[in-house]
Parts: structure tokens; sequence; C-alpha cells
């Protein structure tokens, strides 16, 4: 009878340590299961992390080489653009110096002196031929497919057509002693 309490006994053991052994088993395993799916968590996140820079980077790449991109086709365009118009500014000025020499240009041209800014050129019409003028003409040259005059053009004009013109004389005395400019006077 013995035999069979030890053996009872035994019995009574081996189902403690299973049952103990099937607890930390089901523990180990929740425990690693909270592990692996905080590695998988933080494993979805890094890959989400990658991915939306991997974005960013790729999208800055596409649109730095598609600016890059057009930037070369606009510079040509530019450049050619700032040819075209240097082109016709450098015609315009050497057109405005030049016109009292072609055949249609009304006045005598040694009765014109050029100024280039705010006008053109100034005729002193009869200077040169008769030593008496018949008339002083202000003349603004346009070339190109807009003729209008700039904001200082049109001052200059509105001056002169309104009779706000005026001659002065201005006589500035010299000390030869100090070698200094004296006592300008305008008349």
């Amino acid at each position: 009878m013995i035999e069979w309490a030890l053996i009872f006994l035994l019995f009574i053991v081996i189902l403690v340590l299973f049952y103990n052994y099937s607890k930390i088993k089901g523990q180990i395993e929740q425990q690693a299961r909270v592990i692996f799916d905080s590695w998988s968590q933080k494993k979805s996140e890094d890959i989400d992390r990658w991915k939306t820079t991997e974005l960013e980077r790729l999208s800055s790449e596409k649109a730095r080489i598609q600016f890059e991109n057009w930037r070369l086709d606009e510079e040509q365009n530019i450049r050619t653009d700032a040819i075209k118009r240097s082109q016709s500014v450098t015609r315009g000025k050497v057109t405005e110096c030049l016109i009292p020499f072609f055949p249609d240009f009304p006045y005598n041209p040694k009765d014109a002196r050029f100024l280039g800014t705010p006008v053109d050129l100034i005729v002193f019409d009869g200077l040169s031929d008769e030593d008496e003028i018949q008339e002083v003409a202000f003349i603004e040259i346009k070339t190109g497919k807009t003729a209008n005059l700039s904001k200082r053009e049109r001052a200059v004009r509105d001056c002169i057509r309104g009779g706000w013109v005026q001659y002065y004389t201005i006589h500035q005395s010299f000390d030869e002693s100090e070698n200094l400019f004296v006592d300008m006077k305008v008349k």
C-alpha cells in the first residue's frame, strides 16, 4: 500500500510539474508573442519611415531633374531672346546716330547734334549754311515695333510744346592765382 501511496504521490508531483510546465510555457509563448509583435510593429514603422523618406528623396530628385531640364531648355530661349533684344537696342542706337545721314532726313546733317538722352537729336536748322537759324528742332527717333515715348521723353516733349524753353548764358570766372573757378553768373 505504501507503494500505491508513493505512486499516487509521484503522480501528483508529476501533475503539478506538468501544470507548472504548461503555465510557464504559456507565459513564455505570450512574452515571445509580445516581443515578436513589438519587433514586427517597429519593423513595420521603420519600413514605413524608409518608404516615406525614399519617396521624398525620389520626388525631390525627380523635381530637381525636371527643373534642370527646364532650366537648360529655357536658358537657351532666354539667351536667344537677350541676344535679339541686345541687337535691337544696338541697331536702334546706331540708327539714332546715323539718321541725319539718311536721304529722307529733312534737315542738313551738319545742323544736327546727337544727344542720345533725353532726346536723340537737336537740329539747328540753317546754322551750317547761313549762320541764321530758322528753327531749333528736338527730335526723338524710335525704331522697332513700339514707338512709345518714355515718361522722361514725354516730359521733355510737353515742356517744349508748352513753351517752357529758356536760353541762358553762364559766365564762370577763373582766379589764376588760386587756380579756382569763382563767381558763376547766369544771364
